[in-house]
This record gives structure tokens, sequence and C-alpha cells, in this order.
């Protein structure tokens, strides 16, 4: 385009007012954007939708310079503009003319174009600003045994920023995987779904700390803000809160004046003490849970609370380590009124705050079985803690209990959102969609956790496992037994695998064979009470049949059972495996009460994911003892129920041997 044509094109935007035009639609515009990007993150709309209103306007920019080109506003509404007289009298104006619509266009999208380039960058972001990921702080101090030290600093950080309803913050759990790893901030920020990612180090010297920081906008990687703290072991906690605050500050998270007054509480002024719970916390967060493991943080926290008889938060988690012990190795009377006493004096110390009502909460789940009485306190420890994954845990694992498996799978989902590297909450999630055999999200959630822990046997025989229910299908798990050393075990859950695929095909002697092999007394099963190995022997000596060893190894099996049904009398489980050796040495009156005494202690109207187990137990009495019309019904409402057996396990299982030749049975199995 020559000089006097751009000239003449600039005088043509002028006199058809196309000016006037792109400053109102750019005012309008800004409005609009400026509404949109405060209000859809309020109301948690998703990231593109902002971006779509933005991508609308820039494109709608190039058209409407356009329209006030060919048309413009009178009297009578909008009307085409008519073309300059100089043109008009010019064979060439039409040329012309269409080569100003086609500037016009090009330098509308160019302008376009400039501004997308700003306003979709900080669109992309503005969701997520509220999201962070506190890396593991570095031990840098001189003393490399103070790293349960930096540990417990890191923890604590989660813990107040949890406090924080505005935010969104990655559990302890994910992120302790990057520990003492290269960090590409970017990957991780990706990985677990955030924007902003916290890394520091913590140095401790004597009784001084010092503790810098630096949040990162990991999405276009620049560094937000940096702080160095260096203050006394007593004034940990004021650094903590003073981080917390600066964090929501910067992601411009709002904070309650309740949200503030918590994280500014200090949960105790003994620094011995809290060294105490440090130690015993990064060695329960960290560890496998063995019972020697548990047993030597509990011996911590009972220290730290020796120390400071007012340190509510140690008593606490006390109650919770001794609820779990209760629930998964001991559940003796004694073990749960030692949770029940715990829990009582945190409450008694700090009854407003989440994490006494998480410990009260605990001993109602794992030791009474008072599922209403827990979820009322996991609910008011969810409202104090809102970014806590292990209240949604709780709470989830409840609402299975109770039979409320959609609102368990969602509060799964939440949970996995808030920790999404920890394998835990994700084979638990895909336990649930088993138990409501949606078996490919089962299996969706099972990969994803075997990805998560490739060298985990437990997370890869989960997967396995259902492939056996869902489709009766045993190579995967073969394949996984058969990838294993010989004398590879994992808490009694590898051999009772491989004994289950010999059982399962019939091959009785090397079922045999897996037991004697196994240096363990009692394997590990679906329930915490122990499983002998003479039991299971017994079942295959039954089947061969071999009355006289099955004989011996079922009286061996009850010597053991009795021994655990006297420590707790009022497992469930424990009452419905004195039932199954009744059943095998013939009692067949004692099997039956014993079988209904479980049913008693945690009927299906109580306990939805447990209670089925029970109904297998008594259901198998039942075939043992010659009541194969009640067995039948039991299996019927079995294949019915969440939690219950698949015709695949059932076609499997020799149990059901005695019933295959049964009308009913037959009519089942179609």
């Amino acid at each position: 385009m020559k000089r006097e044509g751009i000239h003449a094109f600039i005088d043509e935007l002028r006199r058809r007012k196309v000016y006037r035009a792109a400053v109102a639609y750019a005012i309008v515009s800004w409005l609009i954007i400026q509404v949109v990007a405060t209000v859809f993150p309020i109301l948690a709309l998703p990231a593109w939708s902002l971006r779509a209103i933005v991508v609308s306007v820039l494109i709608g920019f190039p058209l409407v310079l356009v329209f006030a080109w060919a048309y413009e506003l009178g009297p009578g509404g909008f009307h085409k503009t008519a073309d300059a007289a100089e043109d008009s009298k010019r064979p060439s104006g039409l040329v012309r003319s269409r080569r100003n619509v086609i500037a016009l266009i090009l330098v509308g999208a160019a302008i376009s174009s400039v501004c997308g380039y700003f306003l979709l960058a900080r669109s992309s972001t503005s969701p997520l600003d509220k999201s962070i990921a506190v890396l593991p702080f570095d031990n840098f101090s001189d003393d490399k045994a103070n790293e349960h030290f930096a540990d417990g600093i890191h923890d604590d950080v989660l813990t107040s920023l949890a406090r924080i309803e505005d935010l969104k913050v990655i559990s302890r759990t994910s992120v302790m995987q990057y520990r003492a790893k290269a960090h590409n901030i970017r990957a991780i920020a990706e990985e677990l779904g955030v924007s902003t990612v916290l890394e520091g180090s913590v140095r401790r010297s004597g009784n001084r700390v010092r503790l810098v920081v630096q949040l990162i906008d990991a999405l276009h990687d620049r560094h937000i803000w940096a702080q160095e703290y260096d203050r006394d072991l007593t004034d940990v906690f004021a650094i903590q809160s003073a981080l917390a605050q600066e964090i929501a500050s910067q992601l411009k998270a709002k904070l309650s004046p309740d949200e503030v007054s918590r994280i500014k509480e200090r949960p105790t002024t003994n620094g011995e003490a809290y060294k105490l719970y440090l130690q015993a916390h990064a060695m329960y967060s960290r560890a496998e849970e063995t019972l020697d493991t548990l047993q030597r943080a509990e011996q911590l926290y009972e220290k730290a609370t020796q120390l400071d008889p007012a340190f509510a938060l140690a008593f606490a988690r006390l109650a919770h380590i001794e609820s779990w012990i209760y629930y998964l190795f001991d559940p003796t009377p004694e073990r749960l009124t030692r949770a029940r006493n715990s829990a009582n004096e945190a409450m008694r110390l700090q009854p407003d705050a989440p994490e006494s009502h998480l410990a009260a909460g605990y001993v109602a789940y794992y030791g009474d079985r008072d599922y209403d009485r827990a979820l009322r306190d996991f609910e008011i420890a969810r409202r104090d803690l809102p970014n806590d994954s292990s209240v949604f845990i709780a709470i989830a694992s409840i609402e299975r209990r109770q039979g409320k498996w959609k609102q368990s799978i969602a509060d799964y989902e939440k949970a996995a959102s808030l920790s999404p590297g920890d394998p835990i909450v994700i084979e638990n999630l895909g336990l649930t969609y088993q138990a409501v055999r949606d078996f490919p999200a089962a299996a969706k959630a099972f990969d994803r956790a075997v990805a998560l822990v490739p060298n985990s046997f437990e997370a890869k025989s989960l997967r396995a496992n259902l492939e056996i229910e869902w489709k009766g299908d045993l190579s995967m798990m073969k394949n996984l037994l058969a990838s294993l050393p010989p004398d590879f075990e994992s808490f009694g859950m590898v051999a009772l695998a491989r004994f289950n695929v010999c059982f399962f095909e019939r091959r009785f002697d090397e079922a045999l064979n897996v037991l004697w092999r196994s240096p363990l007394e009692n394997l590990h099963g679906q329930t915490s009470t122990p499983l002998p190995k003479s039991f299971l022997a017994a079942q295959v000596y039954r089947l061969i049949p071999d009355r006289e060893k099955a004989q011996a190894e079922y009286e061996h099996a009850l010597s053991i059972a009795q021994r655990a049904l006297e420590e707790s009398p009022q497992d469930s489980a424990r009452h419905a495996l004195v039932g199954l050796i009744y059943a095998g040495l013939g009692r067949k009156d004692d099997a039956i009460r014993e079988g209904n005494r479980a049913l008693q202690l945690l009927p299906e109207s109580k306990d939805a994911l447990d209670a089925p187990v029970l109904v297998l137990a008594m259901a198998r009495i039942y075939a043992i003892t010659g009541e194969y019309e009640k067995a039948i019904d039991l299996l019927q409402h079995s294949l019915q129920t969440p939690a219950g057996l698949t015709i695949n396990e059932i076609r499997l299982d020799p149990t059901w041997d005695v019933l295959r030749e049964h009308p009913r049975f037959k009519a089942l199995m179609l």
C-alpha cells in the first residue's frame, strides 16, 4: 500500500468512525475479562471456561472493526456506510475497498494476537493460583540425626496450610517422594496438579533454627517470594505461623479470623517434648507400618506427653496410633482403653482442636465401630482441616461401611486430589470401586497405584486379584508370583497368594508345600484375625481327602484360634474362624453357633464392607456341615451384595465343589 493509500485508508477509518468502535469494544471487553477473572475462580469454574471467554473476545475484535467499517449507527438504527465521493466516481474504488477491508482484518487480528499473548497467560494461571505443594525441607544441620526435625517442621507447615480453606494443599505423603532429588519444579507441579511450589531448608544448631524458603510460580518458572527465618528453637511455632500467613498472602487466599487464630496456636512450650513429638511423627509417617515401628513411635509420643502433660496434639497422635495398633495387630480391651484415655485427654485439653476430634473419631471407628459417632467427629475435623487428605480418607472409609458407596467414592476421589502420590489412597479408591463391581474403574485405580509404587507386591496383588474376581483369570497373579524370588515375603501375603493359586487349580500337594516352606505361623488374610497355616492345611487335607491329617491340623489351628479369641472375645472375625474350624472337626452345632455369633457382633446393617466376609464364612460353615440349602441362600445373597463374591470366585473355589451337582447351585451359576 503506497503512502497516499495509507493516508486515504486512515482518513476512511476516521470517516467511518472505526476508531470509536474499536475503543468502545476494547473498554467493554476489558470490563468483561476483569469480571470473569474475578468471579470464575470463586465459583470454581474450570480453567478452560475463562480462556474461552478471552478467546471469544479477541476473535470478536477484528469482526467488530469490519462491521464498523461497513455500517454506521443513525437515527433509524444501523445502515450501510456510504462510500467516499472519490471512490464512487472511480472504477477502481471497489478493488480498493476490498483491499481496505482485508487490511482492516489483518490489523485487527494482529492487535488481538498481541493482547492474547498477555491475557491468555494470565487466564491460564488464575484458577490454580491458590494451589501449592510444599516439598520436603532439606536438612542442612551438621548433625544428620536432625533430619526428623526438618521433617517435623515441614509437616507442621503443611498442617498449618491445611487449615486454610481457600487453599489447595497437597498432602505430605505425596510430596515425600521428591525428598533429596533434583527438582524439576514444572514437572512436579504438573504431576501434583498445582501452580506453586514451596521449597526450603532447615538448619538447626543448638537452640537456634534457620529456615530458608522460596515460593515458586511453577507454571512460569519464576520466584514469587523468598524469606529467611533465624530464631530460637522456642520460636519455631512463630516461624511456622508467619510462613503460613505469608504464603496465604502471596497466593491471595482469604484467611478467616478463626483460621488465623488456629495457625498461631502453640502446641507446646516444652522444646524437648516437641523434639520427641517430631521424631515420633516422622517415624510413623515414613516407615512401614510394622508392629515394632508403631510401638516405637507410640513410646516417643508417650514420653512427649510425660514431659508436657498439656501437649494435646501429642495425646491426639498417641490416640490415633494406639487405635490403629488395636485395629491392625492387637484388638485387646487393654489396648482400646489406652487409646480411649489418650483421646479423652486430648479432648479435655483442647476440645475445639480438629486433631482432638480426629483422635476421638479414630477410637470410635477402629475401636468401638460406632460409625455415626466417628463420622460426627471427622466432620468437625474436616471443617477445620479442609485440606487434610487423611480426614477425607477417614470419612470415605466410614461411608463405605455404612453402605454409602457413592459418597465414599467421591470422598476418596477428593482425598486422591489432595494426595495424588499416595498409593494407599489410590488402592482404597480401587477397592471401593471393586466392592460395587465397577471393575474398569477399579483396574484404572490399581494401575495408578502400581505406577506410584512399582516394587510393591501389595499394589500388584490387588490388581491381580481384581482379574480373578472380574474375569476368573489367574494368569496375572501367577506371572506376578513367578517374578518374585522364592524366599520373598510380605507380611504373609505372598505365601497366601501362592497357596490360593494352587488351591484354586486343585494342585493340593503344591498348596501344602507352599505352607510348609513359609517360616510364618500365621498368614495375612482378609481380616486382621491371624490365619494359622494349620487351618489352611486342614482345608486341603479335608478335600484330598485325608481325614486323619485334617483332624490333626484342625485341632492345632483350634488351639491358636481359641487363644486369639480369648484375647479379643468381641472380635467377630475370630468367632468366624473358630466356627470354620469346628465345622472341619465335625462339631456342627458349635460351628453354626460361632458363625452366627460373628454375624450378631457385626451384621451387614452395621458394616457393609467387613460383614459380607462373615456372611461367606457362614456359607462355608453350612457347606462343610451339609446345610446345602442354607449355604446356597447365602451365596445367592452374596452375589447380589456389594463387597460380596462374584460368579468367577465361586467357580474357582474348591470349597463349593460339594454343591456343584445341586440344582439350585447349577441355576445360580448360569
